[in-house]
């Protein structure tokens, strides 16, 4: 029997120490992807009794060749916390996090509610204020990063932390799905790719949270910032390094952290 208490203990404890622990899949015998759920949806229980705020939500496993690698064929989601966001610019202190890597996506914010589990992608686009150009800091708290499935969703996704770029865009502003995206480090180009990369367009991803949000009772509501998937590879990210990210249609910014 899953030990889904164990499992959320052991996650926690590691992002409260800052030493990951090995896979809790096997460990705790997490045996479906609604375990690993049932596990995430205890810390954040937790930390909303702590008095920490959602911001929002991530989605994670958007790239096909991810979800083949971990033989899946739908993406995951984690919650998305206010005290995890970081300004364009920022020196972000790396001991914030235990494995810190970044990858560059559209992020969405809503101005109305979408409590529709069959909601369309025209609705869902109706209810997004505006679209930023965004970091994800994915961070996990299994060791050397040696995750299944069961073991990210348990850990929130792998969620760390976010960065919004400083000037929005409404949709009819820019091509979601054709939009290029360059990260560079130190001027030397260190991930690739475009809106179509995230489930062929980044609005479609937000279209499938909307539906599952609303479908287990927790649904997106107006204020909420949505990480829509990686848009190309993620990358380690290490002290003293300076990330630049330029995606077509939004001005260009940059995080670095902290030596």
């Amino acid at each position: 029997m899953a030990d889904l208490d164990g499992a959320a203990d052991a996650l926690y404890g590691a992002r409260q120490s800052g030493v990951p622990v090995p896979p809790i899949g096997t460990a705790y015998s997490l045996g479906s992807p609604e375990d690993a759920y049932q596990v995430q949806e205890r810390n954040t229980a937790r930390y909303l009794e702590s008095g920490r705020r959602l911001a929002g939500r991530k989605i994670g496993l958007t790239a096909k060749a991810v979800q083949l690698q971990l033989g899946v064929d739908e993406p995951d989601y984690g919650m998305v916390w206010a005290d995890t966001e970081f300004t364009p610019d920022d020196t972000v202190p790396i001991d914030t996090f235990l494995q810190p890597r970044v990858e560059a996506e559209i992020a969405f914010l809503l101005a109305r509610d979408i409590g529709d589990r069959n909601a369309t992608s025209a609705t869902v686009a109706a209810a997004v204020d505006c679209a930023f150009s965004a970091v994800e800091i994915v961070d996990s708290a299994i060791a050397d990063w040696k995750i299944t499935l069961v073991d990210t969703i348990a850990d929130n996704a792998s969620a760390g932390g976010f960065v919004l770029g400083g000037t929005p865009r409404r949709l009819s502003e820019i091509d979601l799905r054709l939009c290029g995206m360059t990260t560079t480090l130190n001027g030397q180009d260190v991930s690739i790719g475009s809106g179509a990369a995230c489930m062929g367009n980044p609005l479609n991803a937000l279209t499938w949270l909307a539906r599952k949000m609303a479908e287990i009772g927790r649904p997106l509501i107006a204020g909420d910032v949505v990480l829509s998937g990686a848009l190309g590879p993620m990358v380690d990210a290490a002290p003293g390094n300076r990330f630049h990210v330029s995606i077509a249609g939004f001005p260009p910014f940059s995080i670095g952290f902290a030596e």
